[in-house]
């Protein structure tokens, strides 16, 4: 019975001891947030990442998801690069480290990649808005207008007076050649934005 006593005084202790210690290395990473928050307001990059560095945990989606942008931001793209993975992998589900991902691959003219990834991202997610414009923009400027209406379309369709997906969407159907339709996107893209001078110049073609 007394071995029984002692034992559970030594559980007691080590796990008291070990809730203290996650409890400081979680306010830790607070104040390493904090600091690398206030560091980026002031356009310190290099820094900000440094002050998450001294609390960095491989496992940890939310640090790698932050040096990912702030690697970025400073300019250090491969590292960039390297994080964004980081954080895909153990949240593989996600979008949001994939979005990011784009922002170093695309810097570095790995185009393939950006593809890849806006490709992955559908995927996951078929409906996103943001990467079927964005995939549909980059295959507009590959002239790749078939699959560009395809995605653009899809937008539009989910936000019929959005100014961007309008008058891209206007664009794809003139390089396609439905003047018909060309011309109602830009005319609808005027309603949003007056005197738009790419609306406008979509009009004029097609007279």
């Amino acid at each position: 019975m007394e071995i029984l006593k002692k034992i559970t005084v030594l559980l007691s202790g080590l796990i008291f001891t070990v809730s203290l210690l996650h409890g400081q290395q979680f306010e830790s990473k607070i104040a390493a947030f904090k600091e690398s928050y206030q560091l980026e307001n002031k356009g310190d990059y290099h820094a900000a990442a440094n002050s998450l560095k001294a609390v960095y945990q491989a496992s940890s989606y939310e640090i790698n998801l932050r040096l990912g942008w702030l690697s970025y931001k400073s300019g250090s793209l491969t590292e960039s690069e390297s994080y964004y993975r980081k954080a895909i992998s153990i949240m593989p589900y996600g979008i949001e480290a994939r979005f990011g991902l784009v922002y170093p691959l695309s810097s570095m003219g790995n185009w393939t990649q950006v593809i890849e990834v806006y490709e992955k991202i559908l995927e996951i997610d078929p409906d996103n808005s943001l990467a079927n414009y964005r995939y549909g923009l980059l295959l507009y400027n590959r002239k790749d207008y078939l699959k560009a209406d395809r995605l653009i379309s899809l937008v539009v369709n989910l936000f019929p007076f959005d100014y961007d997906s309008v008058v891209l969407l206007g664009w794809i159907k003139l390089k396609l050649g439905n003047t018909v339709e060309a011309k109602l996107l830009f005319q609808k893209a005027l309603l949003n934005h007056p005197d738009d001078p790419s609306a406008l110049k979509g009009l004029l073609l097609i007279q």
